[in-house]
């Protein structure tokens, strides 16, 4: 079974386990955050600031329109604790390259994280992204996954090539993405 999802559109990694007992096993180690799940992002705008930053902003349904998440003010709406580590990889006039590490795993996080800060996925609209760089999807990939085997207790790490379209996009706005 699926033990977690990726965002349509979003490239990269997922879990799926061939038993029910390693299945549940695994959601379990998700929930309880004992996985490292890391993403990297095309995102509109150069980055300013420090070139690592803590996104910790709850989020829930948006006020104004349903069909989104948002962040929220959970003494006004309905949300749940969201806490997202960006480090920027690289950065020109166009956008910049991110890293980020998931804490929590909610609807869109990095999508709705990004753009309150205001800088949105390339080509995400739904969250303030603009068609770019020649992409036709949200600029999102799931590069790398790390966790003990529920069974076994053996370290499994397993990473994710950028596929062709973010790699073209990459040298379109003439950003660097070295994997280490």
């Amino acid at each position: 079974g699926i033990v977690h999802r990726l965002d349509k559109d979003t490239s990269g990694l997922m879990v799926v386990a061939r038993t029910r007992l390693v299945m549940d096993a695994l959601v379990k180690l998700i929930f309880a955050r004992d996985a490292s799940r890391q993403y990297l992002a095309l995102a509109h705008k150069p980055w300013q600031g420090p070139a690592e930053r803590t996104i910790d902003a709850p989020i829930g349904r948006d006020p104004r329109n349903r069909l989104r998440m948002a962040v929220v003010d959970l003494g006004q709406h309905a949300g749940k604790p969201a806490r997202t580590d960006v480090r920027l990889l690289d950065s020109v006039d166009r956008g910049c390259l991110l890293r980020c590490t998931l804490h929590t795993g909610r609807t869109h996080q990095i999508r709705v994280h990004l753009s309150s800060i205001g800088h949105p996925l390339v080509a995400d609209e739904t969250y303030g992204g603009a068609a770019g760089a020649g992409l036709a999807r949200q600029a999102l990939h799931a590069c790398r996954l790390a966790f003990l085997h529920p069974v076994t207790a053996q370290s499994l790490v397993f990473q994710a090539e950028l596929p062709t379209d973010l790699q073209a996009a990459l040298v379109a706005w003439g950003l660097r993405y070295n994997r280490d």
